[in-house]
């Protein structure tokens, strides 16, 4: 019987070849060299898998031949060449690693936002590196009947809910019906773009007159009410991936983020074909 570990190993490496410019390259080159970016890339969502730093995911994976032989590395690379690889790899491939492991989408989703604490470095550290923000605001897209995270925006700023719930659904206007979210996503100019890409809003009016509650009360409840969704992804994502972000930079913990929810959507997938 194949683990569950190696079933998503061979997720990974099939999304990670999806994602990449040249999926056909080895693995390791024979004779040495560098590795192909979908190999490095499965790499660093095994180590999200993990849980561990470079260095012990190196030291756990050298253990792992029939883990090794999934992905098609007869050797593998130092911890530091893992590490510089995490930052090397753009931001758009990983997003686009994150859209290729929520394959199960029916276009009904929910946007909210939690925060996840950013890793506790010394408070030399914080402050030579100019940490205000203890916590990462992450917004989440997630499909109301799958439970898979579309789209992931992060920040270490305090934007409203109001300016991010725009540009999430902007970017995935071509796979959503509707959208649910709660009342800090009220808005107008929110409401006409969704309805100008044929997205039914589903987002409760702020009560100034008997027209919004007009409106509320035609709002299926059904639906509207779906969107406590996110709220167990992201339950799942910090009981089974960690609550924090272990990268020392906002960029790279974006990264890290995106890579947390790609590696939730495809646990999914192995454990409910």
């Amino acid at each position: 019987m194949v683990s569950e570990f190696r079933l998503l190993t061979r997720e990974i490496v099939a999304k990670a070849k999806n994602v990449v410019e040249n999926p056909d390259e080895p693995a390791d080159p024979v004779g040495g060299g560098g590795f192909a970016e979908w190999a490095m890339l499965t790499l660093q969502a095994l180590r999200i898998e993990l849980g561990k730093s470079y260095r012990q995911t190196i030291d756990l994976l050298s253990e792992m031949p029939g883990i090794l032989d999934e992905i098609g590395l007869t050797r593998l690379p130092h911890f530091t060449v893992l590490r510089d690889w995490f930052e090397t790899i753009s931001m758009e491939t990983y997003r686009a690693f994150l859209g290729e492991s929520a394959e199960k989408r029916t276009g009904h989703a929910a946007i909210d936002s939690t925060g996840f604490d950013r890793d506790q470095p010394s408070r030399y550290y914080a402050t030579r590196k100019h940490y205000r923000v203890r916590s990462l605001k992450v917004t989440a897209l997630v499909d109301v009947k799958t439970l898979y995270v579309y789209d992931v925006h992060c920040t270490t700023t305090k934007k409203h809910d109001a300016k991010i719930g725009p540009q999430v659904a902007r970017r995935n206007a071509e796979d959503l019906r509707s959208l649910a979210a709660d009342r800090a996503y009220d808005g107008k100019p929110f409401r006409d773009d969704l309805h100008l890409d044929r997205i039914r809003p589903l987002i409760k009016h702020r009560i100034y007159s008997s027209l919004d509650r007009a409106h509320n009360a035609r709002m299926s409840s059904c639906w509207y009410n779906r969107r406590w969704m996110v709220e167990t992804v992201f339950s799942s994502i910090k009981r089974t991936l960690g609550s924090a972000v272990r990268a020392r930079s906002w960029h790279l913990e974006f990264r890290e983020m995106v890579l947390k929810c790609a590696v939730y959507n495809l646990r999914r997938t192995v454990r409910y074909p």
